[in-house]
């Protein structure tokens, strides 16, 4: 019995040491000693920020998508590495829309709905970011474009949407301005893929600024994206111009821009081609070749050749998390896309969806990769457009245009 007693004894003394144990860690944390560990030792102002990337990484649009949610992705680790937004970590939601508008739709319902996103960034082309945008404009979530250009995006979608780029105006005007005062051009053909917003909106533009500062469009030619690769009766017609132009003014998406080229040169024709920024992709070389593609001029958004430091450190930066270098400009507008949403977010001190757009409204002279922005007087940022020259299959700064 004296046994047995020192043996129960004993064994409530272990007993009750084992549970002091525990009790004394909990006070330290403020937890209680069933919650986890890793979860006593969180930081008050940890968690993380759920922001959406919708892009159409594959498809048609995957050229300008693809290095845009690239960028994006590296601005998210980088803010991360410094602490995040405002003490929490970024989480980057990223869904590939296809290049598909009913994928856009859904992508951008999802990332609401289910991933309960606070914000959402994405697409290069106007015709997704429309399709898209009423989903989130109806749900009082920020959606700011990365890339698409068109200026009736906002006017269209609604108080919660924001673009990252300059409109199809300033672009188109700027190179009209670079054709008449440094080609000399005093006319011009002008062939419009008719299948895209973007690309119609581009050539409109384009002839107003040229004819308004006395140019002459001697053929309007056009063709239909979605379907043809063929252009040798667009190019016959115009062969046959008895008024031959001064430049030739392709609106192109990125997935054809390279093909119209390389078979306006296979005709031998050699005048300077003009476009906006859906010739900024490698596909515009891989497709049109060397040296099919010198005399090509085109407008877009920075010169990744730029030894300003932001420019600099921000190809460094790429090149290092994906072994090359920027593919064109829509991988710093991705990068600058996720820099304004932060900002936007870190000003709000809140991740209420109204408070980032209010925000976002706010925004005056935000210093980026492609340009300063602020949104005086809407939600397209008034920047400079940047120039480009191909030659020998490299794009090379030519000059950079305030439009006026």
């Amino acid at each position: 019995m004296k046994k047995l007693t020192f043996l129960l004894v004993s064994l409530v003394l272990i007993l009750s040491a084992c549970g002091n144990g525990k009790e004394t860690a909990s006070p330290t944390s403020g937890t209680s000693a069933s919650e986890p560990a890793s979860s006593a030792a969180a930081p008050a102002s940890g968690g993380e920020i759920k922001i959406g990337a919708l892009f159409n990484v594959t498809g048609g649009q995957a050229s300008l998508d693809g290095p845009s949610l690239a960028g994006f992705q590296l601005a998210a680790e980088e803010l991360n590495a410094k602490g995040g937004i405002n003490g929490k970590k970024i989480k980057v939601v990223s869904i590939d829309a296809k290049t598909d508008p009913t994928s856009a739709t859904n992508g951008m319902q999802e990332l609401i709905d289910v991933q309960k996103v606070v914000a959402v960034a994405g697409f290069s082309d106007t015709t997704f970011v429309t399709a898209a945008g009423p989903v989130a404009q109806s749900a009082g979530i920020p959606f700011i474009t990365s890339g698409a250009t068109s200026p009736l995006i906002p006017e269209q979608v609604g108080d919660f949407m924001f673009m990252a780029a300059f409109g199809d105006n300033s672009q188109s005007y700027a190179i009209s301005d670079y054709a008449t005062e440094k080609l000399g051009a005093k006319s011009a053909w002008v062939l419009t893929d008719t299948s895209s917003d973007f690309t119609n909106n581009v050539s409109v533009f384009f002839k107003e600024r040229f004819t308004a500062k006395g140019g002459k469009i001697v053929l309007e030619d056009k063709y239909d994206g979605a379907a043809d690769t063929d252009f040798s009766a667009q190019i016959t017609r115009l062969q046959n111009l008895s008024d031959k132009p001064d430049v030739l003014m392709v609106s192109a998406l990125p997935d054809k821009a390279g093909i119209v080229v390389k078979q306006i040169r296979d005709k031998g024709i050699d005048l300077p081609i003009l476009s906006a920024d859906g010739f900024d992709t490698p596909a515009l070389i891989e497709m049109g070749g060397v040296p099919q593609t010198n005399k090509v001029y085109f407008s877009t958004h920075v010169a990744l050749s730029n030894s300003d430091a932001i420019v600099s450190d921000f190809v460094s930066a790429y090149t290092k998390k994906t072994g090359h270098a920027p593919e064109n400009g829509f991988a710093a507008l991705g990068y600058d896309t996720m820099k304004l949403i932060a900002d936007a977010i870190t000003r709000a001190g809140s991740e209420d969806p109204k408070a980032i757009r209010d925000a976002l409204n706010a925004t005056k002279g935000f210093k980026s990769v492609t340009g300063e922005i602020s949104y005086d007087s809407g939600h397209v940022p008034s920047k400079s457009v940047t120039i480009i020259e191909v030659k020998d299959g490299k794009f090379e700064f030519a000059q950079e245009i305030l439009p006026h």
